[in-house]
């Protein structure tokens, strides 16, 4: 079986390579030979696939699948074999054909070294560089330039990425229409602890400040991050281990400040390297006041937070890893419900967190590995707070508790017959989230997740591969009882199964096609199998069915990608169909003593649909023009035919800038439409359009100094977000702002 298929594979290299079919042609027989393989001179591993020729002949061949070749007659004389391959410099190696002699020439050739920026690591664990599903990455100066309070502010607008909020401390981001713990919103590969996907009262538990890069995979990642990424996965990355750290001391210095809510923030990291081992610490801290609006400030929208961390990181030959501790506190104000103006609702956050990695190398088949852990404790309170004859009564009505681990092994093998480098892994997830308070609407849950994992890729020719994998997870859920649910014992064990099969090609330099099929599972949470009651944070009576079904959902993706000096083009589609899809449905009943609108978790069979484009064109060296568009779909297609309640409209984005070297210029525009799909009981959104503009100023060549100036909503238009859980109380989203941010680097 495994040499027919090496057969079909030779097949279909003479059919997309014209050069292999010279091996055909006849030539006086020499018995002149020359074989040997072809390496990669950085890592040592043989390279498939790849294109030789003898210079100034038709004569040529490609390698196997091992990295092996053979050519058998030439002409007697003196020859340069000519290497070409995609992703590898040209390499040219003179050699000498004598008459019934077989000769060994190995070629080592040089990777022409990807720009890492470009590499999600999020998307693959051997960090190959193929994409399979649509995937961006923000870092440098680049991210400098998004920065905001919040993750869900930063990449909202970004291709496919839209916004939840009640605020901007807990605003988050939703991936093409889907929301909660379908999106993965890691902290360096593993889950952060937080309860920021359980609603939208929530914060993610990070300072974007301290992020170094941000990495975004829309469409099913589960196979590498557990079974509910059905939508994507936000990869906030630190250098709170630092890694590839200078010589000597170096770090970065930022202040930031905005008008809408007279924010300020300041963050600082310092990192002293040696040879084998470097040492860090950041700090940040930031406070606001209350959102202003086009129609007036929104009360208890204040917020005031800190973020640090120290880490340490050693190298021991080709081994490297090391341990960082961070602590994060985080008080942020909730806009208060109409029917109690005399009372104001605040979170107060606290999270402690122990990350380590370690990675290594080493001979064998499995020469490579990383093990990764995050143990983590959060504290979070839900205060009411009532004013009364000047005086204020704190009540902590609602309480969290959650201690969680999550840990990752993975092993890299080297390619072997018709695999390119691929891994296997192991995950551990385990959480105790105690749930207490006089408001306590779910019991507690304890969850404890095992999932074992392979990702393999092959390579079918230097332009064509196939990648697949599958993942297991055996999964048990237990309600913990509290106070206001003693009876709660329930328990869940479940074994899941999710895989996926994608393909990459690249047909021309500078064009990448990609797709995916991949199959999702789900479990309910706690809160969507138990909940009833008020949610004090959320502002909503939460009812939820013991009765739902596990969600299995099966995706495709695609996407055409083309890249130049002078254009960027994408255009991505995607097709996702789910049974038992739980869906947070508005019911338009009031809950008599709470004046809360009442929510009801169901179970249905649901479709999402959509896709984006995007378009960056350089017309010259200097100036930059972008167009975006990105729209989604969903509906029930079970128990009646209704749109999905909190589906994003249709986005249109334009951008121009122009830079000058030492600073640059630019304008945006933003035109969302009317989104009148609606679920029943779901109010409908106006259409709006919003301007921005930004400008920066680097202080020296090197861009060691960067100022940076933008303005948000310059027009000061009124709008309502359709994501915003603000609607419903009638609150506009954010009016015009100027921020004001500087970056030194040392």
């Amino acid at each position: 079986m495994k040499n027919y298929f090496i057969f079909l594979l030779v097949i279909i290299q003479t059919a997309v390579n014209p050069v292999l079919a010279e091996r055909l042609e006849q030539r006086p027989v020499t018995d002149a030979n020359v074989f040997g393989h072809v390496i990669d001179a950085e890592t040592g591993e043989h390279i498939p696939f790849i294109n030789l020729l003898i210079e100034g002949t038709r004569i040529g061949t490609i390698t196997d699948a091992t990295g092996h070749y053979i050519l058998t007659n030439l002409p007697v004389g003196d020859h340069v074999l000519i290497v070409q391959g995609m992703g590898y410099e040209t390499a040219r190696v003179a050699f000498t054909a004598v008459a019934r002699q077989t000769i060994e020439v190995d070629v080592k050739v040089n990777s022409t070294h990807i720009n890492l920026s470009e590499i999600i690591i999020t998307a693959s664990p051997t960090a190959s560089g193929f994409r399979y599903q649509p995937d961006k990455s923000f870092i440098g100066e680049d991210l400098q330039r998004r920065s905001e309070a919040s993750f869900g502010e930063m990449l909202n607008g970004e291709p496919g990425v839209a916004m939840r909020s009640m605020g901007s401390a807990p605003a988050r981001p939703v991936i093409r229409g889907l929301d909660g713990d379908r999106i993965l919103v890691l902290q360096n590969g593993e889950r952060m602890g937080d309860i920021s996907e359980t609603s939208a009262d929530h914060s993610i538990s990070l300072d974007p400040l301290a992020a170094s890069r941000v990495e975004v995979v829309r469409g099913p990642a589960s196979l590498l991050y557990g079974s509910s990424a059905l939508g994507g996965v936000i990869n906030l990355m630190t250098t709170d281990i630092p890694d590839d750290a200078d010589m000597g001391t170096s770090g970065v210095f930022s202040l930031q400040g905005a008008t809408v809510n007279s924010m300020g923030a300041g963050f600082g990291r310092i990192t002293q390297g040696m040879d084998n081992w470097a040492a860090s610490a950041r700090f940040s801290y930031r406070q606001a006041g209350d959102t202003q609006t086009p129609g007036g400030i929104i009360p208890d929208t204040g917020m005031n937070n800190y973020d640090g961390s120290v880490g340490f990181g050693l190298k021991k030959g080709q081994n490297a890893g090391g341990l960082s501790l961070s602590l994060t506190g985080q008080n942020y104000g909730l806009p208060g419900h109409s029917n109690h103006p005399s009372e104001r609702v605040e979170i107060a956050m606290q999270r402690q967190s122990l990350q380590g990695r370690w990675n290594y190398q080493r001979s064998g088949f499995f020469d490579r590995g990383q093990l990764r852990f995050n143990a983590s404790r959060m504290l979070q309170d839900e205060l009411e707070i009532e004013e009364a004859e000047g005086m204020e009564e704190e009540n902590i009505e609602l309480s969290f508790e959650k201690y969680t681990l999550s840990s990752t092994a993975t092993l890299q093998h080297k390619p072997y017959s018709i695999f390119a480098r691929g891994a296997f892994g192991m995950n551990l997830y385990a959480h105790s989230l105690d749930v207490s308070g006089d408001e306590a609407f779910t019991p507690g849950e304890r969850r404890m997740a095992l999932g074992v994992f392979t990702f393999q890729e092959i390579p079918l020719s230097n332009i064509f591969r196939l990648q697949a994998g599958i993942r297991f997870d055996l999964q048990h859920t237990g309600a913990l009882p509290n106070d206001i649910f003693p009876q709660a014992n329930e328990s869940r064990n479940a074994f899941n199964y999710s895989g996926s099969i994608g393909l990459n090609h690249r047909p021309l330099p500078g064009w990448e096609v990609g797709g995916q099929f991949a199959r999702s599972h789900r479990n309910p949470n706690i809160q969507e199998l138990f909940a009833h009651g008020v949610h004090l944070g959320a502002g909503v009576f939460e009812i939820g069915d013991p009765t739902l079904k596990d969600e299995i959902g099966n995706g495709g993706d695609f996407f055409i990608r083309y890249g130049s000096e002078k254009m960027e083009f994408e255009l991505a589609t995607f097709v996702n169909h789910f049974y038992n899809f739980i869906i947070f449905v508005p019911t338009g009943e009031e809950d008599e003593d709470s004046g809360f609108a009442i929510f009801r978790y169901e179970g249905d069979e649901a479709r999402l649909m959509g896709g984006e484009i995007s378009l960056g064109w350089m017309p010259t060296e200097s100036l930059t023009l972008g167009l975006g568009l990105d729209y989604v779909y969903g509906r029930r297609i079970g128990n009646g035919k209704e749109d999905l309640p909190f589906i994003p409209p249709l986005r249109f984005r334009a951008d121009i800038e122009y830079d000058f070297g030492w600073g640059w210029l630019g304008a945006k525009m933003q035109a969302t439409a009317t989104q009148n799909r609606v679920a029943p009981e779901e109010d409908i959104t106006q259409g709006y359009t919003l301007l921005g503009a930004s400008a920066g100023y680097r202080l020296n060549k090197a861009g060691r100094h960067v100022i940076i100036l933008r303005a948000d909503n310059l027009l000061n238009t009124s709008y309502r977000d359709h994501l915003s859980r603000m609607e419903d109380r009638n609150y506009l989203m954010p009016g015009r702002n100027i921020s004001l941010a500087y970056r030194w680097f040392f």
